[in-house]
């Protein structure tokens, strides 16, 4: 019900941003009202934020009538202009703030931003690492460094700062996916394999952290790990009640990859039940949403003995 209602609400507001969109870019005023709210929802359309900010910012009149806000507006106004490569209406943006609040640190990210918009990526780490040395807790900053190592295309680094980040802010679930995620892209599986037991611990009801970690398991191969994987798919399953054409893959291929290591030795009567529960979910998955492959998921089920 909760959830629900949450979802009923975001989507709420969505609308609202595009009504207040189109009003504002026709001319119908609510211009102020859409940029408080694109803020407040965290929306990022630059286009239209660049375009109704500089407007408010370029008129005197509006733009004092807006009197503390308009600080805010100028750092919004900076970071969509960055993101449309507007960098001389970023640049002075970044100057106004600057001399309103010299040496803040929030300032200092933002001229660490505009060198990354211009792909000076040496000139952002010193601007990162002097706030780092004021403040080693700046979670935005140490995001930013992580960034920055991905942009360039060094994953070994992202990973060092990844790993650095998380001894300082452990119970980041996005931190720890996108570490994994790196891992299984440099085929790292035994420290992809620990990322996911971590994300598991903490949030053992999404099926997606199990899934992953089945798949990794699957990758790896081995015996062990193979019957492992199979828990997890399954697990998988139970948690979407059974509607996970991947995973009722992975049990089928797990259990035929474990079948070939043990030649029908120590047979488990579970795993069996197993195996054909999900060989037949499969079959009716396909039966109803692409029928034209059902014989070909057969004979696939066939050749693994499945069916």
């Amino acid at each position: 019900m909760a959830a629900a209602a949450v979802a009923a609400t975001a989507a709420e507001d969505e609308a609202r941003l595009l009504r207040l969109e189109e009003q504002a870019g026709h001319g119908g005023g609510g211009a102020w009202e859409y940029l408080c709210l694109a803020r407040k929802l965290r929306a990022r359309r630059p286009d239209p934020v660049l375009r109704l900010g500089l407007a408010l910012l370029n008129n005197s009149s509006a733009r004092s009538r807006l009197a503390s806000e308009q600080w805010t507006l100028y750092e919004q106004v900076a970071v969509a202009a960055m993101d449309c490569q507007r960098l001389d209406v970023a640049k002075d943006c970044i100057g106004v703030l600057s001399k309103q609040f010299p040496g803040s640190a929030r300032i200092g990210r933002l001229e660490a931003l505009l060198f990354e918009a211009k792909g000076e990526w040496a000139d952002a780490e010193r601007a990162y690492a002097l706030i780092l040395e004021n403040n080693p807790f700046d979670q935005i900053v140490h995001k930013r460094k992580i960034a920055i190592a991905k942009a360039q295309g060094d994953m070994s680094l992202a990973v060092e700062y990844l790993n650095k980040y998380l001894e300082l802010f452990m119970a980041d679930h996005d931190a720890w996916r996108e570490l994994a995620e790196i891992y299984v892209s440099l085929q790292m599986y035994k420290q992809a394999a620990f990322c996911y037991e971590e994300l598991i611990l903490a949030q053992p009801t999404i099926p997606l952290y199990h899934l992953a970690y089945a798949e990794v398991l699957y990758t790896m191969g081995g015996l062990e790990n193979l019957q492992t994987a199979r828990k997890y798919y399954a697990s998988t399953i139970k948690l979407t009640g059974g509607k996970n054409t991947r995973a009722l893959f992975g049990v089928c291929l797990c259990s035929a990859a474990i079948s070939q290591l043990t030649k029908g030795r120590n047979k488990e009567e579970e795993s069996s039940e197993l195996q054909s529960l999900a060989a037949e979910a499969l079959l009716k998955d396909y039966k109803q949403r692409a029928p034209s492959k059902e014989a070909l998921i057969t004979n696939m089920l066939k050749n693994m003995k499945l069916s």
